[in-house]
């Protein structure tokens, strides 16, 4: 909850300013307690946020650690949380990978910072100026970070899986040829990011079309749509299925389901089937849950096997183009 770049840090949380004193900060916290308690009529979800906020600053060893990964210190500290995905160290089996999740969105957001600042950022992801964008580029790494993070989940479903990365839609805005790249218009400072199905994801469960990303809050529903500030800009849940179809059409072959994958801490229970939409079976799903939804299969959906498993691999793999 508190790493992502939409979340307030936990002195937000519980009401008061990075440098407060160890015990103001103590009383600040006991204020929040009985302000948020449900038996005094407070929000749950927020009295679980000023909880593990106070996790995280309770004590003087627990808050300096946080300063400085937080950038709420000026003592350096080697900490990539938000520059580059975690180099892998294990030697386990692994579902087989083709493109980068989240490159396009790293450099849209790169571009769109760089433009807000009239210059070059030296460091675009120190975390102290992160704190001080725009919520709408802070949104923008978000995406890019869940996007990561749903790429090793799904690394890890093992040999018989296979996925692909930030995978350019046939023919939208924003691809070069239709077919990937991050063009704008001319001369323009910062370009529009390419249209991308985050994942596709092949096994024996069958094939689905997966959409990650993070609205900094709890996802709210209304006529099987997404709605709310977090949701950003765009329809998430119509913009996913208009991606399945038509790289189902330019592959010629039939999904499964549409998956999008939220945050733990953005989803009110595991898993939020949505039905049929637009012939597209679609289910909102914890990133907890991701793997052994895909191991299992998406409710309704045909699963694949034998011949029919290579022929929709090789179809996929001559027909993606990546962002």
């Amino acid at each position: 909850m508190f790493d992502s770049p939409l979340s307030a840090s936990a002195y937000e949380v519980l009401g008061v300013v990075a440098t407060v004193g160890d015990e103001e900060l103590r009383r600040a916290y006991r204020l929040q307690l009985r302000r948020t308690h449900p038996d005094t009529g407070g929000d749950t979800t927020v009295f679980v946020q000023v909880q593990r906020a106070w996790e995280l600053v309770g004590t003087p060893e627990l808050r300096a650690a946080y300063d400085r990964g937080h950038g709420f210190s000026e003592d350096e500290v080697a900490w990539d949380g938000w520059r580059a995905p975690a180099v892998r160290t294990d030697t386990r089996p692994r579902a087989k990978a083709y493109g980068e999740a989240g490159a396009s969105r790293r450099r849209h957001y790169v571009a769109q910072v760089n433009a807000w600042a009239g210059s070059e950022v030296p460091d675009p992801y120190d975390p102290a100026f992160v704190r001080t964008i725009p919520r709408e580029l802070r949104r923008i790494l978000a995406n890019a970070l869940a996007e990561e993070d749903t790429a090793r989940s799904v690394a890890d479903l093992g040999m018989g899986f296979t996925a692909w990365h930030d995978v350019a839609v046939p023919g939208a805005p924003g691809s070069a040829g239709g077919l990937g790249g991050a063009g704008g218009a001319a001369g323009s400072a910062a370009p529009a990011p390419p249209d991308t199905l985050d994942h596709i994801v092949l096994g024996p469960s069958g094939l689905y079309g997966l959409m990650s990303a993070d609205f900094g809050e709890i996802a709210r529903f209304r006529g099987g749509e997404i709605i709310g500030s977090g949701a950003g800009p765009r329809a998430p849940i119509t913009a996913l299925v208009t991606q399945v179809r038509t790289v189902a059409r330019a592959a010629r072959v039939r999904f499964g389901g549409a998956i999008l994958v939220l945050p733990d801490d953005d989803l009110a229970q595991a898993t939020t089937p949505l039905g049929a939409i637009r012939g597209t079976t679609v289910v909102v799903a914890r990133r907890s849950t991701l793997r052994t939804l895909l191991r299992s299969g998406v409710p309704g959906s045909r699963t694949i096997g034998g011949t029919e498993l290579f022929d929709v691999r090789t179809r996929i793999q001559q027909s993606v183009r990546f962002a």
